[in-house]
């Protein structure tokens, strides 16, 4: 067998060098095309929302209350969460000269709803209930349950001074009396004591 001519053997391994090179390429060019790389990627941001992550949404917690009486500024106001009697008082201005706001429980803590009624002084309720000269006993103005002493509710018929101890108790607990069937929740006073001493008193 005759050895090939040398001009021959440059061509063929000129090609083969070319060929080795285009197919290095191509592989090259394919992986490149078929792979991400892992920084490349952007995931999505996820923000929860107050719900998801465990947030629950409380309602108002402030009460509103009605202050009533001997203040300056007798309405409806909405206090803080911890607000007590005393700060309901205060915003509506206060007692009056002849209110008397120690006659109710300053310290009790308000509930939404409530009605704080500030009585008036005793002496100022003894001044305008006088029994004029030569009138018969028996004869006064119905007595206040906002602000009666115990003498004046022990005076009352079919009250006698443990029951009048207990009626300013409660009316120091809870902040006054709204109307008169408020006396039927006082201990000791049933639906017959409080029709005999309906006409004798007034909230």
């Amino acid at each position: 067998m005759h050895p090939l001519p040398r001009p021959v053997l440059i061509s063929a391994g000129v090609v083969a060098v070319i060929a080795v090179a285009f197919a290095g390429r191509s592989l090259a060019g394919g992986s490149s095309a078929t792979s991400t790389p892992a920084s490349s990627y952007t995931g999505h941001t996820y923000t929860p929302t107050p719900a998801a992550a465990g947030i629950v949404q409380r309602s108002d917690q402030r009460p509103v209350v009605h202050v009533a009486g001997a203040v300056r500024r007798p309405g409806v106001y909405r206090l803080g969460p911890n607000a007590r009697v005393r700060d309901a008082v205060l915003r509506a201005g206060g007692a009056t000269n002849d209110g008397d706001a120690n006659g109710i429980n300053l310290a009790a803590k308000l509930s939404d709803g409530q009605q704080v009624i500030v009585p008036l002084k005793a002496e100022s309720v003894a001044a305008g209930a006088a029994v004029p000269a030569g009138s018969a006993p028996g004869s006064n103005a119905p007595v206040s349950l906002g602000s009666a002493t115990v003498d004046q509710l022990d005076a009352l018929d079919g009250v006698g001074p443990a029951t009048a101890q207990k009626i300013i108790q409660w009316r120091t607990e809870h902040g006054g009396f709204s109307s008169v069937d408020d006396l039927g929740e006082v201990p000791g006073i049933g639906p017959k004591k409080l029709e005999s001493l309906r006409p004798q008193v007034t909230p």
